[in-house]
């Protein structure tokens, strides 16, 4: 590119530019992708984390405590654990929702329990109710290990060693570090990043072709000195400076929420410092030139700016594609995988999140192959403004 094409290009840009910022549809579209999807994750994340943190501290109310006073007493004994009066109708509180769960102790439990049979203790929840699902897990859980206790206490007593009864043990051993069960909890901010580079220049992309052909604006443009490259050029560095801005302050927020989630909660612990940021952005910078490349030469063929902006709504399932293949099936990152746009940044993302080594020629074939794809589809866009069926026909 000669020096002129260059100063026409940068010409073309900051005009671009000055539309999409004038323009308040960009703007908002561009704050509206970067903030909303990770400020909802973020606030996902932190209720769970409240409901896992109150399951610990868990108020238990018993029907017919007064039946099985061991059993209430070794409740009381745990830690977090309070023993309350359960309600008159049990079942009318649970639908109410005014208990998450309700022990039923029957009025045969000694008579039972003395005799030696196994004691039915109903266990009143509702399943569909997805936030108190911890805190039913946690009583479940402290009255099976108090029938263990029990069992072996029976054993004991008899002179048989409890491990009679347990021939084997399955002893689960994680090997997956902490960093690795964050990234797990965490895939969202992935996601989140990509398709901040896919959505970030997409309205500008879309408004400076097929909006400017409805308009008429176009032919304008293209009587000017400057050539039909410089033109494609401009407009492409204006959709992908729209994208930057807005692969930035996704993964700022996405930092920013991820250090604010009380992550210990959930059992996982993670801090994303200034190096890993710089990863994230780096890794998605082709995308950034990728992206706008596709929609600027697909919205040439578009007539209407509505209807560009229904071609363009299902690009935005491909960087979702590769998540959704790997909540399916887990992805085993082979080399030509890594060259394939999309699924190589999708990889590099999760090996950075999870704390992985990423080998250089990985990176190397990622960058180049999406570069490599920008590239041609930029030549194409530039064939397509020489097309007087392209500029003329509406």
């Amino acid at each position: 590119m000669t020096s002129r094409t260059l100063s026409q290009a940068l010409a073309v840009m900051r005009k671009e530019l000055r539309d999409g910022v004038r323009d308040r549809r960009a703007v908002f579209s561009l704050l509206f992708g970067a903030t909303v999807g990770p400020l909802l994750v973020g606030a996902i994340l932190t209720f769970m984390a409240g409901r896992v943190r109150d399951a610990q501290d868990v108020s238990i109310p018993v029907v017919g405590g007064t039946h099985a006073p061991a059993l209430v007493q070794w409740l009381r004994q745990q830690p977090g654990v309070t023993v309350t009066p359960g309600p008159a109708n049990p079942e009318e509180a649970i639908r109410s929702q005014a208990e998450d769960v309700v022990v039923v102790i029957p009025d045969d439990y000694e008579i039972e329990f003395a005799a030696y049979r196994p004691v039915e203790i109903s266990v009143l929840a509702d399943s569909s109710r997805t936030a108190a699902r911890p805190k039913q897990q946690r009583v479940r859980a402290l009255l099976g290990r108090y029938g263990a206790e029990v069992a072996a206490l029976r054993l004991v007593a008899r002179g048989v060693s409890p491990a009679v009864i347990t021939p084997v043990r399955p002893v689960e051993v994680d090997i997956a570090s902490s960093q690795q069960r964050a990234a797990m909890i965490l895939d969202f901010i992935p996601l989140y990043i990509m398709l901040a580079a896919f959505t970030g220049g997409m309205l500008l992309a879309t408004d400076s072709t097929a909006g400017e052909r409805e308009r008429g604006s176009l032919e304008a443009l293209l009587v000017t000195p400057a050539s039909r490259g410089a033109v494609a050029t401009g407009k492409w560095l204006a959709a992908a400076a729209f994208a930057l801005v807005s692969v930035a302050l996704t993964t700022i927020l996405c930092v920013v929420v991820v250090n604010r989630i009380p992550l210990q909660d959930l059992g996982v612990r993670l801090f994303i410092d200034n190096w890993k940021v710089a990863g994230l952005v780096g890794v998605v910078l082709p995308m950034c030139a990728l992206a706008p490349a596709i929609q600027l030469y697909l919205s040439t063929f578009a007539k209407s700016f509505k209807e560009a902006q229904s071609y363009l709504g299902f690009l935005v399932l491909l960087p979702m594609l590769p998540g959704l293949i790997g909540s399916l099936a887990p992805i085993k990152g082979q080399w030509w995988m890594y060259a394939t746009p999309f699924l190589g940044q999708h990889l590099l993302l999760a090996d950075i999140m999870g704390g992985k080594s990423m080998p250089a020629v990985h990176v190397v074939l990622s960058v180049a192959a999406t570069l490599a794809l920008a590239g041609l589809l930029l030549q194409g866009f530039t064939r397509l403004l020489r097309r007087e069926r392209i500029i003329f026909g509406r």
